[in-house]
């Protein structure tokens, strides 16, 4: 199979040297007079293979044949983006072509449908979308009648594109093998019924990820998985106000592309926990996944083969996540059960930092005030920007906000900290810790003891 594999990577540089001295194609770059006054659509397709990652080439809808680069009995996925308000290209375009060439030997379609989705009337816009749809469905219907398999097909939307795809596969009724849509698109498909929008009907597996549903992204479920990045509102690192301009509105929205793209990378193994709301998984209710098992969590990406059945089983899942405010984007995750002990009953949050070395990580707990009581069990999410490893020192303060009078003790009969998605590290515990409120102490960890368990 390797040996046959070579062979066709070894055609394909050799036709592509035979036609060295075509030019490339490039994705259409429209300028802002353009836009302003509208567009009207123009669907190209530009082919990208392990062979012309450097240079595009556009395929003709109705005769593809004499491409030699493009083998309709490989795996084709379709590159859909969203409204160009600008009439810019998306300058995700060359990231995502080269990290979905490193992922299988596939056809690498971008679809450029600028003349149509550059235009200052969004409305425009969303009316191209179901003309781009049938356009593109055209075109996979002469693709199986060259004995191209809807299995093998794969459609990526972005914002107004994931509606393009839920479109397209309602044209092929369903059949294709999997859409994948990023922030699927709000204004305009908010409220409407399933068949107006993205939805799970429109393939064999559609995964969605949700980034900006407050604003320009839809709310879900949409898919038969649905990823909540940090529940799929704001995003950290975004700007919070207008006074930042452009980044302002489309920084949650393009992080979709961006997260997609770092999982793509295999820098970013994103994991996804099922839960009810972001704020059950954020108060560590949902950090277990049986309904999956013997496989793990499901990971934000491109292979979701080991989650494929148990999905179509379970119907509509979400999932959530938290992220950082850059790449890799991981979060270290650490589960934090508390027995309190304390004579007094205290409401606060909790501050915690790992040490390593001189190296230092925060967690802050603070999105509800907890109770301290005694004898009261205590479940915690920690979550920090760091992964630091070996922990050697472990600092923890409860800040109740009490300014004035005295200082209450808050006895801890037992703390334990364990990894929430690295197993193979052992939990950290320690036993009968007093402290003061508003008053950090540090401890190192040691072994967990079944018998205070």
């Amino acid at each position: 199979m390797m040996d046959l594999w070579r062979f066709m990577v070894l055609l394909d540089v050799f036709l592509l040297a035979r036609g060295a001295d075509k030019m490339c194609d490039n994705f259409s770059d429209l300028d802002f007079h353009e836009a302003f006054i509208g567009t009207n659509l123009y669907v190209r397709l530009l082919l990208y293979t392990r062979a012309n990652l450097d240079c595009g080439h556009e395929l003709s809808h109705n005769d593809f044949t004499n491409e030699p680069l493009f083998h309709v009995m490989r795996p084709t996925t379709f590159v859909i983006h969203g409204y160009r308000p600008t009439g810019a290209p998306p300058i995700w375009i060359d990231h995502i072509t080269r990290l979905l060439a490193a992922q299988a030997d596939m056809n690498i379609l971008v679809v450029d449908w600028n003349r149509g989705a550059a235009n200052f009337n969004y409305f425009t816009a969303v009316a191209n979308t179901r003309h781009t749809a049938a356009n593109i469905t055209a075109f996979i219907h002469r693709m199986t009648d060259e004995g191209a398999c809807l299995d093998s097909i794969h459609l990526i939307g972005v914002s107004l594109g994931a509606h393009v795809a839920g479109f397209i596969g309602a044209m092929l009724g369903g059949r294709v093998g999997r859409i994948t849509g990023l922030d699927p698109a709000g204004p305009m498909f908010a409220g409407v019924p399933p068949e107006e929008r993205l939805d799970p009907t429109d393939a064999q597996l559609v995964d969605v990820l949700h980034t900006d549903m407050n604003s320009f992204g839809l709310r879900g479920p949409n898919g038969h998985i649905d990823f909540y990045a940090n529940g799929g509102l704001d995003q950290p690192g975004c700007p919070k106000t207008i006074f930042s301009g452009k980044a302002y509105f489309v920084c949650d929205h393009q992080r979709s592309v961006f997260l997609y793209l770092c999982s793509l990378n295999r820098t970013c193994p994103l994991t996804a926990y099922p839960c009810s709301s972001y704020a059950d998984f954020i108060n560590g209710l949902c950090v277990q996944c049986e309904a999956f098992k013997p496989a793990s969590c499901p990971v934000l990406g491109y292979d979701l083969s080991q989650w494929r059945d148990k999905l179509l089983k379970l119907g509509q899942t979400k999932v959530y996540f938290s992220t950082t405010a850059e790449p890799p984007y991981r979060k270290t995750s650490y589960i934090v059960d508390t027995l309190t002990w304390n004579q007094h009953l205290r409401w606060g949050i909790v501050i915690l930092y790992l040490h390593s070395g001189k190296n230092v990580t925060e967690a802050r707990i603070d999105h509800k005030l907890l109770r301290f009581e005694q004898h009261t069990n205590m479940r915690l999410l920690a979550q920090f920007d760091e992964d630091l490893y070996p922990v050697e020192k472990i600092s923890f303060r409860v800040v109740t906000g009490n300014v004035i009078g005295p200082r209450y003790k808050i006895r801890l009969l037992r703390i334990m900290i364990t990894p929430l998605d690295l197993p193979e590290r052992p939990p950290m515990c320690r036993y009968d810790l007093v402290m003061e409120e508003n008053t950090e102490v540090t401890f190192k960890p040691v072994s967990c003891d079944e018998s205070h368990l």
